[in-house]
């Protein structure tokens, strides 16, 4: 009872209703054809055909694996190699002639379901064939090095599929692999491996691998995690926090840092790919421009950042192992990407321009403006402590202001809360950053708690369906 679906419900219903005389033949009949109720034994059948093949599939591969590690230590390198290869062969055709939809036939969803569950296991098989053929023909290598290759790997079969599993899998699993390998691109010496040269060059590689396979996928899932990947990878990379930990050596960094990711999130367009003539990106990036500052407008506005450190543990050993960890290439080629994107935005302008667009246009400008030259300012020119802590404050609120009054225009949910989220953000971090009474601490939770419940209470009645608006 719990697997059936609103169909199969309906067509007891309509059968009972039929029996008691409280619906006609022929009306049922429409309500058959309209709901497709000859269909639904065979999408059972399908179902369970389905179900048999999958758990059949597990006991076959477990049967498979049970004997490939009984006779494991007994068998030659070469069998081990060529086992292990049948069997991520066997599962991925497998998965591929499941899922591929056949031409000139109705796709079948339960088939497919299967067919992308056995490509998600081949990905996970091959990154298991990795492991032991290192093992088997002792190469050496970190983790990073296994789960970078794993992921690309991975990657190959997502452009290959268009399949937006294997593309997320992808991401997380590099993803994975550069956290890892993140502390040899500062501390470790020796010769470069491949391994520290992908981290070193994350941004520029979520940037250019990534994205584009957001759009052989059409995934949003994908764009957005691509996003993610480019902006903290960055910021790792750079490491710009506190702002006075590389004033001597590179004072650039936190700017680069901290205005690249929103000047390319809010300026990127679809269009600029050749072969791409509709905008389905565009709308995740700008609010992902947002969501970056403000990410940077808040993490700005604490002193400690502005301060400088009374610790060296986190710093590098010398000037030469800084710059040849930094970025520098993937600075240059997205700092010219980002002004590429700019150049097109700004053609792409209604002619005359809306007031609308010109204002939203400048304040975007002037937020890129404070972010790159406040921190650049205070690191080479004079300390402005006090008054880079007030100017992000500022900015925290103005975004948040217009957060607000833009999902109270529009009636979005997300932008109005996500302002208030802000505001709440500022006033409960300034109130624990400073040393205040713990009366007054509880005052603001309590104005806080009472005007977020207040304003949210009204903003949802006011909505298209609330009780306000029945009035």
């Amino acid at each position: 009872m719990l697997l059936d679906s609103f169909p199969q419900k309906l067509r007891k219903e309509a059968q009972l209703w039929r029996d008691e005389g409280l619906i006609s033949s022929s009306l049922y009949e429409q309500i058959a054809e309209r709901y497709q109720f000859k269909n639904l034994e065979a999408a059972a059948r399908d179902r369970n055909q389905a179900i048999a093949i999958a758990i059949g599939g597990i006991l076959l591969c477990l049967g498979i694996i049970t004997f490939v590690a009984g006779n494991w230590q007994g068998g030659s390198r070469e069998v081990k190699f060529i086992l292990m290869i049948s069997l991520f062969f066997a599962i991925a055709i497998t998965g591929f002639y499941n899922w591929r939809q056949p031409e000139g036939k109705k796709p079948q969803k339960s088939k497919r379901l299967l067919g992308e569950a056995l490509l998600i296991l081949s990905a996970f098989i091959f990154g298991a064939n990795l492991l032991l053929m290192a093992q088997m023909f002792n190469i050496a290598g970190s983790t990073s090095q296994l789960f970078l290759a794993w992921g690309f790997g991975v990657v190959v079969m997502a452009f290959s599929l268009c399949l937006n599993s294997l593309g997320i899998l992808s991401i997380v699993l590099v993803e994975i692999g550069y956290w890892t390998g993140l502390e040899d691109l500062w501390y470790a010496s020796g010769d470069l491996t491949w391994s520290r040269l992908v981290v070193q060059h994350m941004p520029l590689l979520a940037w250019l691998v990534f994205v584009p396979l957001a759009y052989f996928c059409r995934s949003r899932w994908i764009f957005g995690l691509a996003a993610f990947v480019f902006a903290s990878s960055l910021q790792a990379n750079l490491n710009p926090l506190p702002l006075l930990n590389y004033a001597d050596i590179a004072p650039w960094v936190a700017s680069f840092a901290f205005a690249l990711p929103p000047a390319l999130f809010w300026s990127y367009d679809d269009l600029l790919f050749p072969s791409i003539n509709y905008r389905l990106f565009q709308s995740l990036a700008r609010n992902l421009a947002l969501v970056s500052f403000g990410i940077v407008f808040y993490i700005l506005s604490f002193r400690w950042v502005w301060e400088s450190p009374n610790y060296s543990y986190n710093q590098p050993t010398n000037v030469t192992n800084l710059f040849e960890s930094l970025p520098i290439i993937d600075l240059g080629i997205l700092s010219g990407l980002a002004v590429l994107q700019w150049l097109f935005l700004l053609r792409q302008r209604n002619n005359p321009p809306r007031r609308e667009v010109i204002f939203t246009t400048a304040v975007i400008t002037t937020f890129l403006a404070f972010i790159t030259l406040v921190p650049f300012w205070h690191q080479t020119i004079s300390r402005i402590d006090e008054l880079g802590i007030f100017i992000f404050n500022v900015l925290l609120a103005t975004l948040a202001w217009g957060l607000i009054q833009e999902g109270l225009k529009l009636n979005n949910r997300s932008s109005f809360w996500g302002g208030m989220l802000l505001v709440t953000l500022q006033i409960i971090s300034r109130v624990q950053e400073y040393d205040t009474d713990l009366l007054f601490k509880s005052l603001v939770f309590v104005l806080c708690g009472s005007a977020l419940i207040s304003a949210g209470l009204w903003f949802e009645r006011r909505l298209p369906g609330g009780s306000a608006s029945k009035k």
